[in-house]
C-alpha cells in the first residue's frame, strides 16, 4: 500500500506485552506502543484531528499559521500535518524540555520560542500566554489549544479506542495513561468505558501536578503546584480536556521513578521510551500488583520515544546529577563478574574458523559478539551487526575466515574499573570489553552488562 503522505499512517499502532517488567505480578499487561506513530508520539493522533476540525470550521486557511503551546510531541504532530498542508508553525515550549525536542521540531521547519517554566500560567511570559499573543498578533493564524480544544478527546475516541478494544477482542479490564492535556486518556477511557463499563481507568500523575488531589476531593489546591522535572504530563491547570468521570484512580509518580521506568523498559523489554513512558510503566505495576488478578488484561499507553531524552534520562552524569543513579552494589567490573557466580561463559573464535560457524555459535548461544583467537592471543573481534552488513555487500564472505572479516580486538580493561570508565569505552566502536582476573580468567562485559548493573 502507498500513502499519500506521511500524515496518513497515523494511528493503528501495535499492542506488546510485557514479559520481563511485570515478572511475579498476575494478569496480563501489554504496552499501546504509540512511538510507532510516524512522529513518535501518540499527539500525532490529536494534532492531525485538530488541524482538520479547523479545516472544516474554517479557522484555518490556506497559507496559514499553526500557533501552540508544546511540550514538543504536540508540535511534531502539528508541524508534520503542516508539512503536509502547507502551512507554517511556531510553537512556544518551557524551558525544561529537553534539547532534543527544540532540535526536532527545528528539524521539521518550526520555529521555536523557549519560555520560563516557573511562572504561572497567566503570566505574560508563559508559554501559554505567548502562544496566545502570537495568535492574535500574526494574520491568518490558528492556535489549537491542546488544553481545551475537544478534538484532543475526539482523536482518541476515535483511534485509540477502538484500536484497543479490537486489539484485545475486547478483553480489556484496565486502561492506563499519563494524564496531561487529558486526550489520550480521556477520550480513549471514554470509549471503552462505553463497550465496558466495568473497565478500570488510572491515571498516572506526577508530584507538582493538581490532578490527583482534585479528583479525590473536587479542591484545585495550588499548594500541590511545584516545579518538577517530568515532561509531557501533569499540569498546574484543569484542561477542558480532562474529563474527571472516566478516570477511576489516579497514582503519582516521581520524576526518578518514572526515569528509571524508562530505562527498565529500554533495557528489558526492548523499548526505547520517552521519560512520561517509564512513569506509566512505574504507576501501572503499581496499581497491578495489589488490583490485578489472573484473567485481567492491563493496556498501558507509552505516550513517545527515547531520542526525545537522550540528553536527560538516557545520560548517566545528568541522571546522577539529579540524584537518580545512585551508588550500586555494582560498581565496577568486579562487581558485574561477581553477580554472575561464575555461571559466565566467554565463548571464542579460532582466526581460521568460518565465518559462517561464529554465526552459528552466536545464533546458538544468544549472544553479537565473540572475541578472535590465535593461539592464546586474543587478535580481533566479531559482532553480528558489522558481520551482517559485510555479508549483504558480500554473501560469499560466509564461507570465508574470520580474520578475513574480523575487527580489531576487545579492549582490556582493569578488574577495578567503575561503571563511568565502562560506560565511556563502551559505544557503536567498542561493543564489549575483556577483563582478566587474579587467576587469569578471561571475562567479557557487554553494554547490556553495565546498563543492567547501573539501573539495578
Amino acid at each position: 500500500m502507498i500513502y499519500n503522505s506521511i500524515i496518513d499512517t497515523i494511528g493503528n499502532t501495535p499492542l506488546v506485552k510485557l514479559n520481563n517488567v511485570t515478572k511475579g505480578i498476575q494478569g496480563t499487561i501489554v504496552a499501546k506502543v504509540e512511538y510507532f506513530n510516524p512522529g513518535n508520539s501518540t499527539k500525532d493522533r490529536m494534532a492531525i484531528k485538530m488541524v482538520e476540525d479547523a479545516e472544516k470550521a474554517g479557522l484555518l486557511k490556506p497559507g496559514g499559521t499553526i500557533i501552540e503551546g508544546t511540550s514538543g510531541n504536540t508540535g511534531m504532530g502539528l508541524a508534520l500535518a503542516a508539512i503536509a498542508k502547507g502551512y507554517r508553525c511556531i510553537f512556544t515550549m518551557a524551558d525544561k524540555q529537553s534539547q532534543e525536542k527544540i532540535n526536532i521540531l527545528k528539524a521539521v521547519g518550526a520555529e521555536v520560542i523557549v519560555c520560563p517554566t516557573n511562572v504561572a500560567p497567566d503570566d505574560p511570559r508563559s508559554y501559554y500566554s505567548i502562544a496566545k499573543k502570537l495568535n492574535k498578533e500574526i494574520p491568518n493564524s490558528f492556535y489549537p489549544n491542546q488544553y481545551d480544544n475537544l478534538s484532543n478527546t475526539a482523536a482518541h475516541y476515535e483511534t485509540t479506542g477502538p484500536e484497543i478494544w479490537k486489539q484485545t477482542d475486547g478483553k480489556i479490564t484496565h486502561y492506563v495513561a499519563t494524564v496531561g492535556t487529558g486526550g489520550s486518556m480521556c477520550g480513549t477511557a471514554k470509549y471503552l468505558k462505553e463497550q465496558n463499563p466495568s473497565i478500570v481507568t488510572v491515571g498516572i500523575d506526577t508530584y507538582g501536578s493538581v490532578f490527583k488531589k482534585y479528583k479525590e476531593t473536587g479542591i484545585f489546591d495550588e499548594k500541590e503546584i511545584y516545579p518538577y522535572l517530568t515532561e509531557g504530563f501533569g499540569e498546574d491547570i484543569l484542561p477542558k480536556n480532562v474529563n474527571f468521570d472516566v478516570i477511576d484512580h489516579f497514582i503519582k509518580v516521581t520524576d526518578k521513578d518514572g526515569a528509571i521506568g524508562a530505562r527498565r523498559l529500554s533495557r528489558e523489554e526492548g523499548m526505547f521510551v520517552g521519560w512520561s513512558s517509564g512513569s506509566a510503566i512505574h504507576g501501572a505495576l503499581e496499581y497491578a500488583r495489589e488490583h490485578l488478578k489472573k484473567d485481567d488484561v492491563m493496556v498501558i499507553l507509552l505516550p513517545d520515544h527515547g531520542t526525545r531524552y537522550l540528553a536527560k534520562v538516557y545520560n548517566d552524569q545528568w541522571m546522577k546529577d539529579h540524584g537518580f543513579l545512585e551508588t550500586r552494589a555494582f560498581g565496577s567490573a568486579r562487581d558485574i563478574i561477581a553477580s554472575r557466580n561464575g555461571k559466565d561463559s566467554l565463548y571464542t573464535v579460532n582466526k581460521s574458523t568460518k565465518v559462517s560457524e561464529a554465526i552459528r555459535l552466536m545464533s546458538r548461544e544468544g549472544i553479537d559478539q565473540i572475541p578472535v583467537l590465535e593461539n592464546d592471543t586474543f587478535v580481533g573481534s566479531v559482532n553480528a551487526s558489522s558481520l551482517l552488513d559485510k555479508i549483504i555487500q558480500d554473501p560469499q564472505l560466509q564461507s570465508k575466515n574470520v580474520h578475513e572479516v574480523m575487527d580489531k580486538p576487545m579492549l582490556f580493561i582493569a578488574p577495578d574499573s567503575t561503571l563511568d570508565v565502562l560506560s565511556s569505552l563502551l559505544n557503536k566502536d567498542n561493543k564489549a570489553v575483556l577483563v582478566r582476573d587474579e587467576t587469569d580468567k578471561v571475562h567479557i562485559i557487554t553494554q547490556h552488562d553495565v546498563l543492567k548493573a547501573m539501573s539495578s
